[in-house]
Order: structure tokens, then sequence, then C-alpha cells
């Protein structure tokens, strides 16, 4: 009898649980500053945090794949096509692609963007 092997199972990664006990001090807020940082890139998704003095803004921009935007610390005005909402710890919001969208820092804020991969 001869040996087979079955190389699907060969180049198979191991299944593994991704987590974050807490995304806050990931990302610092700096003075008169917008800072990112990508924290987590998994399977359909990446996981970008934003930190955004008091005043500091994200000008209108389009995302070339949907994303969920929550709000981590502080108050962001969002606004995506002709509405703009008051994003607080608890709410979340979702853009489609290509929907240009703007985000303005109320007060020194952190914000979680979750870019989803198709």
């Amino acid at each position: 009898m001869s040996e087979q092997t079955n190389n699907a199972n060969e180049t198979q990664q191991p299944q593994v649980m991704e987590f974050i006990d807490d995304l806050k001090p990931l990302v610092e807020v700096q003075p008169e500053a917008t800072v990112s940082r990508t924290v987590m890139q998994v399977e359909g998704a990446n996981v970008v945090l934003f930190s955004f003095d008091k005043g500091q803004e994200l000008s209108e921009h389009t995302a070339a794949m949907p994303v969920l935007v929550q709000c981590l610390e502080g108050h962001l005005k969002v606004t995506g096509g002709s509405k703009t909402v008051d994003l607080v710890p608890g709410g979340i919001l979702h853009f489609p692609t290509r929907l240009p969208h703007a985000v303005y820092a109320a007060e020194a804020s952190k914000m979680m963007l979750i870019m989803m991969r198709h």
C-alpha cells in the first residue's frame, strides 16, 4: 500500500480566537492631532483605532469596503451622505461601500473602525 498525504490539510492554519481585553489604552489622544493604529487583522475584517483631539476631523472621504464605526470614548459628529449623527459610547454606525462620510471630534475622543473585507 502506498502512503497518501492530503496537501490541503497540511496547508491549513490552525484556527485561533483573537482577543483584545481593552481597546481604549491602545491609542492615546495627542494634542492637536488625529492618530490611527491597526490593532487586529483577521479573516474578513481589519480593526483600526483612532484618537482625535477636540476639534480634529477626518474630512469627507469614502471607503472601498463597508465599515462599522463605534465611539469608545468622547463625542464624535459623523456625517454620511446628507445625515449627521452624534456618536457617543454605546452607539454604532455602518457605512456602505463608497458612501462619502466625515468625522469631527466635538471633544477628545477614541473610535473603533471595523473594515469588512469581502
